[in-house]
């Protein structure tokens, strides 16, 4: 039940109405409603992924309150903690990884001459699965980092795993931010129901309209990179640059809108990360729950910036190849990954990695040529990283990359989309008037006489209603 069909609209049009109108006395009344609304929504894609959810809920919850008990008892306490670590990445490696290790493996044994058959698992990934893992990970670490205490009860800790719009693609929740949220009594809120419909129409218009529109050309050049020109193969990169960021930061637009709706804030995801001036202000502006969670619980354990420069290129290495190798089970997303290292690698030598804190020209327009030409520059990079990402092998994106540095390069493209290229001017010169808020239409035209900025927002509504029906799956819902 993907969020841009008319069968999630039906769907959160009949929780909505039910949560505040007729459960709105108890608190754990609309905790349980919100819980079986959520378990309804993912059994919606396959019913047996609901068990394996299960699972791994009552699996965390049970080992968080271990962790807590034997709070006194050292030894005993690191032994619970590890269970939950080995089990949780073990169901994780166990369906997105499996495979993938057996398939490397026996090619490198065939490479040696020595031949040996293993079983494969011909099982299906799981949607979101490494969207829960994660947060029951957090949940377990900070309870043994005594940061939380265990919650009593089943159902709290279940809505905070499974709630629906953050459960098959995130953001990456935090105990500490939603648990709280869960448990307090929550009220309608216009301002919020107001800001809510907002940023859900903001994601639509950057699902339906920028990602399902630049989708029809990304794929028709990078399955036929062969009949293109190198300019096209450029107008491809670029394109599924737009796409993944409409794609992704959409359905987080949506899933904070509506959670909103709801009564509840769930963390922000994308800060307008093409505005960029160097690859470390990128990464702290893209998936900014994934990268965060990296940080806490993986660079900084491991030392972070303390220490060595040489320890520290270490703990970045290690960061970035897991953010790859989180993103799928194939070399391509650990090439990226690599490259997103090299990347960073001068800033972190040259102690650069934090000059750009503060978002890009605060006084309106780009302050200088060199600040539009790092973002320039920086989109670049993180356009040519991308090939690999979009590509299926290694060999592909190697191929399409040669393709592009061809005598074909400076020959006017074969696919020149005029109406997707408009659109995705307007798209970025709104999202540039909006980069100080939290999403970009949060505030935008509220100077405006009530009649224009009407316009605006039906004008909004009828691009999505147009190109509404493709029902694109989400890109982020394979991971």
């Amino acid at each position: 039940m993907p969020f841009n069909t008319l069968s999630f609209a039906l769907f959160f049009l009949l929780v909505f109405i039910l949560y505040w109108f007729v459960f709105y006395k108890s608190l754990k009344l609309q905790n349980l409603f919100l819980l079986l609304a959520s378990l309804f929504f993912y059994s919606c894609w396959d019913f047996r992924f609901t068990i394996l959810l299960a699972f791994s809920i009552g699996l965390n919850f049970y080992i968080g309150k271990k962790i807590y008990e034997n709070i006194s008892n050292s030894p005993l306490q690191k032994r619970w903690f590890l269970l939950s670590i080995i089990f949780n990445l073990g169901f994780l490696s166990l369906f997105k990884y499996y495979n993938f290790f057996v398939d490397n493996f026996l090619e490198l044994l065939s490479v040696l001459g020595i031949k040996m058959n293993i079983w494969t698992l011909q099982i299906v990934l799981p949607v979101g699965i490494s969207f829960y893992t994660f947060h029951g990970l957090s949940y377990v670490i900070d309870i043994y980092k005594k940061k939380i205490e265990p919650v009593n009860t089943i159902i709290d800790y279940s809505l905070f795993v499974s709630f629906f719009p953050l459960l098959v693609a995130g953001p990456i929740e935090r105990a500490t931010h939603l648990l709280p949220q869960i448990q307090k009594n929550r009220s309608f809120n216009y301002y919020n129901i107001v800001c809510g419909l907002r940023q859900i129409l903001w994601g639509l218009v950057k699902k339906v309209v920028i990602a399902d529109g630049c989708a029809e050309y990304v794929n028709l050049i990078f399955d036929n990179p062969s009949d293109y020109s190198g300019s096209t193969l450029v107008i491809g990169a670029i394109l599924f640059s737009f796409q993944i960021y409409g794609d992704f930061s959409g359905y987080t637009d949506i899933a904070i809108g509506t959670a909103r709706l709801l009564g509840i804030e769930l963390l922000q995801n994308f800060s307008y990360p093409y505005f960029s001036r160097d690859l470390a202000e990128f990464w702290r502006r893209w998936h900014i729950s994934l990268s965060s969670w990296f940080r806490d619980y993986v660079y900084i354990p491991l030392g972070g910036s303390r220490g060595s420069k040489l320890q520290e290129l270490r703990n970045v290495f290690i960061v970035f190849m897991l953010i790859g190798f989180w993103h799928g089970a194939n070399w391509t997303f650990i090439v990226y990954g690599f490259i997103n290292f090299i990347y960073i690698l001068p800033l972190i030598l040259f102690s650069q990695n934090r000059k750009n804190i503060e978002i890009v020209s605060t006084n309106g327009l780009v302050n200088n040529c060199k600040v539009f030409l790092d973002i320039v520059m920086t989109f670049g990079l993180v356009s040519f990283a991308r090939i690999f990402f979009r590509s299926n092998t290694v060999g592909d994106a190697f191929y399409y990359i040669s393709k592009i540095f061809s005598n074909t390069l400076f020959t006017f493209p074969e696919v020149f989309p005029k109406t997707i290229i408009g659109f995705l001017f307007l798209f970025m010169c709104i999202e540039w008037k909006g980069r100080k808020n939290y999403f970009a239409i949060e505030k935008f035209g509220l100077t405006w006489s009530k009649p224009f900025r009407m316009c605006f927002y039906y004008l909004l509504v009828l691009l999505v209603l147009y190109y509404f029906g493709k029902d694109l799956q989400f890109i982020y819902f394979q991971f």
